[in-house]
Formats: C-alpha cells, sequence, structure tokens
C-alpha cells in the first residue's frame, strides 16, 4: 500500500470508537444535573426543554436537583461524572464565581465540556419602597451620605450575584455591607420584607416582585435596557458607563465528552430555544436566548475567569 493510503486507513480506524459512540448515543436516558433545589430559574429552564430534549433523543431526559453551597455540590457531582453524554448539566455564571470565592474541587474550565450558551439574565437593582431613593443616582447619593447603612443581599458567598454589587461598590466609592443568605428565595423574600435596603437580583426571580410593585427597580445590570423592562434605565446608561454584568445560563457536561456528542446536543438545545415559542417562554423568565458554538461557550468562561477574578483582586474579596 502507498503511505498516503496507509495514512487513510489509520485515520479513519482511529475516528471509528468515536464514530461508533456517536451512532450508539444516547444508550440510555439521560441525566440532567441541576445544581439548584427545585423552582428556582435554572430548575424551571430544564423542565421547559425536557420534554422536547426527550423526544429529540429518543431517550428519556431525567433531572435532578443537587442543591447546596450556591451551585458547587451538583457541579462537583456532575464534573466527577463519566464524559460519555448521559451526564450534563444546565449552570449559570456561579460555576465561575463560586470556584473564584470559595476553594472548589473542579476548575471551571479544565475539567468542563462546554455545549452551549443557552441565555443570558440581567440583574436588576431592586430596593425596598421604604428607601427614599427612585434612581441609581439618588441611590449613589444616598449610599455616599450614609455610609454602612446599606445592606445588599445575595444567593450566597459563591453565586454570581454578589459581584454586581462589588462591582457597584467599586465604581461608587460606597460602603455597603454584603448579606449572604442560602440561595436566591431566602434573599428576595429578606428584601421584600424589608430586613435589607437593595439587591442585584436574578431577573427571573426580582421581575415578579416588581411587576407587583413589592419591589422598585432602579436598573438592569446589563450596558442595555432589557425588553421586560424597558422603562428602567440600565446602571451604565443612568450614572456609571462601563457597567455591564450579566449573568449567564448554560450546558456544560464533564471534561472529555466525544465531540459528535457535543455538538448534537448543542444542535438540539438550540433547536429548542431557538423557536419563536421557545425564545418567548424564556423571555418570560427574563432570559434572553444566546446561542452559539460549544467553542464560544469556552471562550466565555475563560473570558469570566479574567473579568470577574479582576472585580475579586480589586475589591479584595476574600477566598472562603
Amino acid at each position: 500500500m502507498k503511505r498516503r493510503d496507509i495514512l487513510a486507513v489509520t485515520a479513519a480506524t482511529l475516528a471509528l470508537p468515536g464514530l461508533a459512540m456517536a451512532q450508539a448515543w444516547p444508550a440510555r436516558p439521560i441525566r440532567m444535573v441541576i445544581p439548584w433545589p427545585p423552582g428556582g430559574t435554572t430548575d424551571i429552564l430544564a423542565r421547559i426543554i425536557q420534554p422536547p430534549l426527550s423526544a429529540a433523543l429518543g431517550q428519556s431526559v431525567v433531572i435532578e436537583n443537587r442543591g447546596g453551597a450556591s451551585g458547587a455540590i451538583g457541579t462537583a457531582e456532575l464534573l466527577r461524572s463519566a464524559p460519555d453524554g448521559h451526564n450534563i448539566g444546565i449552570v449559570t455564571s456561579t460555576l465561575v464565581s463560586a470556584a473564584l470565592l470559595t476553594r472548589q474541587s473542579y476548575h471551571p474550565v479544565n475539567d468542563v465540556t462546554p455545549i452551549l450558551h443557552l441565555a443570558d439574565v440581567a440583574n436588576i437593582l431592586a430596593v425596598h419602597p421604604s428607601l427614599p431613593v427612585h434612581s441609581v443616582r439618588e441611590l449613589i447619593d444616598y449610599g455616599r451620605a450614609n455610609p454602612g447603612k446599606l445592606s445588599f443581599g445575595s444567593p450566597g458567598i459563591g453565586s454570581a450575584v454578589p459581584i454586581s454589587g462589588e462591582m457597584f461598590k467599586l465604581m461608587t466609592g460606597i460602603d455597603m455591607v454584603h448579606v449572604p443568605y442560602r440561595g436566591g428565595g431566602p434573599a428576595i423574600a429578606a428584601l421584600v420584607a424589608g430586613e435589607i435596603q437593595l439587591m442585584f437580583g436574578n431577573g427571573s426571580s426580582t421581575l415578579p416582585h416588581v411587576r407587583s410593585g413589592a419591589l422598585r427597580a432602579l436598573g438592569v445590570t446589563s450596558a442595555r435596557r432589557q425588553p421586560y423592562l424597558p422603562d428602567v434605565p440600565s446602571i451604565a446608561e443612568a450614572a456609571l458607563p462601563g457597567f455591564d454584568i450579566v449573568e449567564w445560563y448554560a450546558v456544560i457536561g464533564p471534561a472529555g465528552m466525544p465531540a459528535p456528542v457535543v455538538d448534537r446536543l448543542n444542535r438540539e438545545f438550540m433547536a429548542i430555544v431557538g423557536t419563536p415559542e421557545g425564545r418567548a417562554r424564556l423571555l418570560d423568565l427574563g432570559s434572553l436566548v444566546v446561542g452559539g458554538t460549544p467553542a464560544e461557550m469556552g471562550a466565555l468562561l475563560r473570558r469570566d475567569m479574567d473579568t470577574i477574578g479582576r472585580v475579586v483582586r480589586e475589591a479584595r474579596i476574600a477566598v472562603e
């Protein structure tokens, strides 16, 4: 045989395991890990996607809620599982922030197979109605005149929400107290009850309280206004140019998943959320569908490691 023929046969032979894997997959039900308790935004997203994904793959998709430690417990379990395509999960930006703010057993880039940048959710800067401010500028003036008297809540030390608060403190020079809770639900409940004055709350969980009048929205953390709150300016627009923090949702798996399986999952997820109906259902949750390739999701992970890491260093946040 000629050398080029030998090389062609060798290449084809090496490709057979991956091809066989792609053809045989999925061979059993897919486990979808949600590293948060039931009822939160991530869980709702998963339950919207679950039925059409099961139909597309011809296998059951079983949702497992593994909450605790700002998503770190379920994420660690997912990333320790077999990378055969039968173990995936939906995570948030907390994947990165938890690793930078707390000591974790996994690396948010090296131990992950990125599959899809599912959606973005801007945080809403919301205050209790008893606070005498009606704009971002008034909040800044109030905070500067009352150092240490403002407290902002979050779902926990390792969550992505405190990053918005810490960046706000850095850019304004305001002295605010961070009060972490055991999840976004308790944090929002504390804000509605007036136990804390403000929060950079997840858009999906904060929006209902803003619409009911229980909370007052001053701004959104994204660079531009959001379609579900068109009358509320971005923080950048209102007072702080350059302020831009968006919480993302992504589909990931453990490192080492076969490329054909990753590509198939990317296509199937996007086929579900990319339809007009899918986009509308996510918009009702305050989520904007993004999409893109697995490589683009990987680039986002690396970029967040740099940007969030910089905030952690400049704000001198101690790693727990």
